[in-house]
């Protein structure tokens, strides 16, 4: 393994091994996609390295090839309460390789093996190592083939675990779409040598997973049955920064190069020097906001979707900072060390930068006038709980220190209610903490327990919500899917023809039932303007026009007139859609997704809803009848 002053091996390092590995084994690299996923409604974020290349999965062909490789930004939010421990992470980096067809378990399996183990590669002793697969249920059998495979090259009967769907089986990323059984990988972390008995079944503590191999030889349709696939495919997953912290044997993700600076900064910042778990939430939170808003489809602290995740991210790290004692501004200096520290990885942290510091700077202001309303709340809340206590008790005009210490910790309406603090909580953003202080303050206690009902029953309608709000999508290629991802083409070039050429696609997210498209745009749209993008869509429609693709490289797809963003990076070829014949076409942009052939298909387009989705980016809600 390579070696450095501090480091066994850094972040940088094993991404370039992964990378040099996999393209020496003839895959293609090509670039990570957005955090942000295009037209996918399965999501709010991209979660894994697999979310943006579904359709390939599914048999669509990729400009770059059948084998590829890459490094993805991910950022997960199912987790997010267990940040602060010693692996969660809101934002990580996920390394992962592809077949479409080309092979499968066998020689997914080897590749794994060798590159854990080669002393070329990361030098793992086989001894560190141990298996888990698919134990098989009524949905797909026992993965025996991979065992097979594991036991060939050295790992013993007793390290291959079989564990079911829970634990050895991936996907589909919505309700429906390309899924099957995984083998992963586990690294030794207990103490002396694995006895005979242990594997990640029997032990699951003295092993952590390192590495996933997924074969994808399933479609989960909308009635939850299990179809083959025709292309058999592999899609791998390595959590970067959990398998740099293994490998220089960490105890926890925050010692990892790319983490650790932030870290540094926050404990440096922080008067209370022992509270561990604010200064991880903190670096977690505030790398992962930054990240979001980083993105070149960056999306800014609201009280919509991502936007709501974001904001939540900043002030609740702005909360954990207050307890530390940091009674200052402080995001924006963490922040800017984020940049620093994964800005020549990611170059559009220092491309969006500016952005990025003014949004900080105006969320962590807004937060601190929100604190300011709702401590005001707050204390009149307890005051008016106050009043009906004594107007009950018939002690009308009593002052609060008259009472004795007994009565107020038996008091027996609290004097902030679990609802009302949660209230507090949510809509002010005032930390129970401080709700608790304000409390105490007067003497009385809060109803914690009440409180953290409130804030649980809230998650879980939240989950529901989310389930059901992200249903369908573009993993299962429905025909109406198709059709409205088709028709933001033609939104796109509306909104531009009517607004001009400062319109650019900031998001879209798609259901059967709807389209939603998020662009870059200053002000409200008047009902003419909503009027005249209507009728040029209807137009386009009318006209039955035909769609079609073709790979041609990025220079290529800009001296052809196409749309994209174009500060990303791409492979040597890029699938770019036209509506309309070559040389007179009404839409040509750089895009992945399924479309129909001809805009007879689509039916009559009418705007739904025209609203603000975050400062300077417009949000519309729009349908096919």
């Amino acid at each position: 393994m390579l070696r450095n002053k501090k480091y066994m091996i850094t972040t940088e390092e094993l991404r370039q091994k992964y990378l040099d590995f996999f393209k020496a084994k003839g895959h293609t690299v090509i670039d990570g996609a957005s955090l942000i996923p295009e037209n996918d409604p399965t999501v709010l974020f991209t979660t894994s390295g697999m979310h943006p290349l579904v359709p390939f999965l599914l048999g669509e062909k990729h400009p770059s090839g059948n084998k590829l490789v890459n490094y993805q930004k991910c950022i997960r939010t199912g987790d997010i309460e267990e940040v602060g421990d010693i692996g969660h992470l809101t934002f990580f980096e996920m390394l992962g390789n592809w077949s479409f067809g080309e092979y499968f378990k066998k020689q997914a399996i080897e590749y794994s093996f060798e590159f854990l183990t080669s002393s070329k590669w990361l030098d793992i002793s086989v001894e560190k190592l141990a298996v888990t697969v698919f134990a098989g249920d009524d949905d797909a059998d026992r993965d025996q083939e991979s065992a097979k495979v594991w036991k060939s090259l050295g790992i013993p009967e007793h390290k291959v675990a079989y564990l079911g769907k829970k634990d050895n089986w991936w996907g589909p990323a919505g309700q429906t779409g390309p899924c099957g059984p995984d083998s992963e990988m586990f690294y030794w972390i207990g103490q002396g040598r694995p006895s005979t008995k242990s594997n990640p079944g029997t032990d699951p503590d003295n092993w952590v997973e390192i590495w996933n191999d997924v074969f994808m030889q399933y479609n989960k349709t909308a009635d939850g049955k299990y179809e083959p696939l025709q292309q058999k495919n592999v899609d791998t997953g390595m959590g970067l920064e959990r398998v740099v912290m293994i490998l220089n044997g960490f105890s926890n993700v925050y010692q990892v190069d790319s983490i650790k600076p932030i870290y540094d900064t926050v404990k440096e910042l922080a008067v209370d020097k022992k509270n561990d778990k604010a200064f991880r939430i903190i670096t977690d939170h505030i790398r992962a906001a930054v990240m979001i808003m980083g993105d070149d489809r960056g999306v800014m602290p609201s009280n919509l979707d991502q936007g709501y995740v974001v904001r939540r991210l900043i002030r609740t790290a702005i909360r954990q900072g207050r307890e530390l004692g940091i009674s200052d501004s402080f995001v924006l200096l963490v922040a800017r060390v984020v940049i620093d520290t994964l800005g020549d990885v990611y170059d559009e942290l220092k491309r969006n930068e500016q952005k990025i510091i003014s949004e900080l700077t105006v969320e962590e202001e807004k937060f601190k006038k929100a604190i300011k309303s709702g401590t005001k709340q707050a204390k009149k809340i307890m005051e008016q709980n106050f009043d009906k206590y004594l107007h009950e008790q018939g002690k009308e005009g009593m002052q609060v220190q008259s009472i004795s210490r007994k009565e107020k910790l038996n008091f027996p309406n609290p004097l902030i209610t679990g609802k009302e603090a949660f209230y507090l909580y949510s809509t002010y953003g005032i930390p129970v903490e401080l709700i608790k202080e304000l409390a105490e303050e007067k003497g009385f206690v809060l109803n914690q327990e009440e409180f953290e009902k409130e804030i649980k029953k809230h998650q879980e309608l939240s989950q529901a919500g989310s389930e059901q709000k992200f249903s369908g999508g573009l993993a299962d290629h429905s025909d109406e899917v198709k059709k409205l991802h088709t028709t933001t083409h033609l939104l796109h070039v509306a909104l531009r023809k009517v607004l001009g050429d400062h319109v650019a696609q900031k998001g879209s997210n798609i259901t059967g039932e709807r389209l939603r498209f998020d662009f870059s745009h200053p002000a409200k749209m008047t009902p003419k303007e909503i009027e005249q993008v209507e009728n040029i869509v209807n137009e386009q429609i009318d006209k039955k026009l035909s769609v079609s693709f073709t790979e041609m490289t990025v220079d290529e797809a800009k001296a052809n007139g196409a749309l994209g963003l174009f500060t990303q990076k791409y492979g040597d070829k890029v699938k770019v859609y036209t509506v309309g014949e070559d040389d007179n076409f009404f839409s040509r942009e750089l895009c992945g997704g399924p479309h129909v052939e001809n805009l007879s298909e689509l039916g009559h387009f009418k705007i739904t809803k025209e609203q603000a989705s975050s400062a300077g980016v417009r949000r519309i809600k729009a349908v096919l009848e």
